[in-house]
């Protein structure tokens, strides 16, 4: 065991080595939820920093962060009040169009988001929504590919948290833009494959507006001791229901104001 867990009760510690596995291996693992104490949201996220602090020893970057469970109807699903978060790191990024081998992945799903890059730090956790305004540098229309390390999706809350909030892959489009003039309240997202509808959603679907999701997430991390920086990715949350992912299909989202992204997946081995 990696001297990363060192200090960490011997459950979360558990699970945050299942999880490794998992994904090391990509033979995902029975639900994790069972192995920590029931509905401790804080366990779980001392299980994602076992994994984050892991990585960040193995000379992995930290370059943003994802927002999870922006949707209010999924956290009805799921019991709980507020979106969860996980980390991105710079070996999770894919250029706009790029393959995505097809043993990189376990699973994976894509949805589209609105992602912000910061030009400033946030690192109060007293902000306002005007700090969060003044620290974005600009917006940019994102493919978040999810995948999870739970056999078959049979997550709850505490798995997809502990899980690094299910985080896969990300690809960035190569429009920014800068929020003046920006409607994100009322951006219209599609996206396709083949030219057929697989998604369809609007900026309103993610926290009533995608920079309240930032907002959420700045002071969150502020407190737990991770804030974001100036330079930081965030994929701030889904505009639509998530896809799962048919190898050798490429998924293309169009996000009103931002332009297209393409996430490409290459044919099964």
């Amino acid at each position: 065991m990696s001297d990363v867990n060192t200090g960490a009760p011997a459950a979360e510690a558990d699970v945050a080595e299942r999880l490794r596995q998992a994904g090391e291996s990509r033979v995902p693992c029975a639900p994790v939820a069972p192995l920590l104490p029931a509905g401790d949201l804080d366990a779980a996220y001392r299980v994602q920093e076992i994994g984050t602090r892991r990585a960040l020893s193995a000379g992995r970057v930290l370059v943003g962060r994802k927002i999870g469970l922006t949707s209010k109807a999924v956290q009805k699903q799921l019991g709980v009040d507020q979106p969860d978060y996980g980390m991105l790191f710079d070996d999770m990024a894919v250029p706009d169009g790029w393959e995505i081998p097809s043993g990189r992945l376990i699973q994976p799903k894509v949805e589209a988001e609105v992602a912000f890059v910061l030009g400033r730090d946030l690192c109060a956790e007293r902000l306002t929504l005007a700090d969060v305004l003044g620290a974005v540098d600009y917006a940019v229309a994102a493919i978040e590919v999810v995948d999870s390390r739970i056999a078959d999706w049979r997550i709850g809350i505490v798995d997809t948290i502990a899980d690094n909030a299910s985080s896969g892959l990300y690809v960035l489009g190569n429009t920014p833009r800068r929020l003046d003039g920006l409607d994100l309240l009322l951006a219209g997202m599609v996206m396709t494959c083949r030219g057929n509808p697989v998604s369809v959603g609007v900026g309103a679907a993610c926290l009533g507006h995608p920079l309240n999701a930032v907002w959420w997430l700045a002071r969150t991390m502020a407190r737990a001791g991770r804030p974001l920086r100036a330079g930081d990715t965030v994929l701030s949350g889904a505009l639509g229901p998530m896809v799962a992912v048919t190898a050798g299909e490429t998924y293309e989202a169009q996000v009103m104001g931002l332009g297209m992204v393409r996430a490409t997946f290459a044919p099964e081995a």
